[in-house]
């Protein structure tokens, strides 16, 4: 499984940017799928989760503001962010678990990982 994120950038605070994570595996559609976020000296964050019926959960600190959605026809994976803020400013991966029941929050439960793309959020 190959996993490739995209989308990251400069925004300015409030602002909104949209990430697509696309997956090669065929396993995509029976699999949760999420996105963490990671800046340096910190643990990976878990943002955000989808399972494959489309219910998802999300961060504390992001709910209201970023919504997560999958087309599993196109093995892709969105994270829609709105209201952007300067702590928001992070590498965002995305992620592909092995099971299709349960969203966890801690990133070592997670088989397979993208590349991660920047995000970026002037203040």
């Amino acid at each position: 499984v190959q996993l490739q994120a995209s989308g990251g950038g400069l925004v300015q605070a409030g602002g909104s940017l949209r990430l697509s994570c696309a997956a090669s595996g065929r396993t995509f559609s029976w699999h949760v799928m999420a996105w963490f976020r990671q800046v340096p000296g910190k643990e990976r964050e878990f943002v955000a989760g989808i399972r494959p019926s489309g219910s998802t959960d999300y961060a504390d600190s992001v709910k209201g503001r970023f919504t997560i959605s999958r087309d599993n026809a196109k093995r892709t994976v969105y994270l829609q962010m709105t209201s952007l803020k300067h702590d928001d400013t992070a590498v965002y991966l995305c992620a592909e678990d092995s099971q299709r029941a349960l969203i966890y929050t801690d990133a070592f439960r997670y088989n397979y990982w993208g590349q991660g793309t920047l995000v970026t959020v002037s203040s």
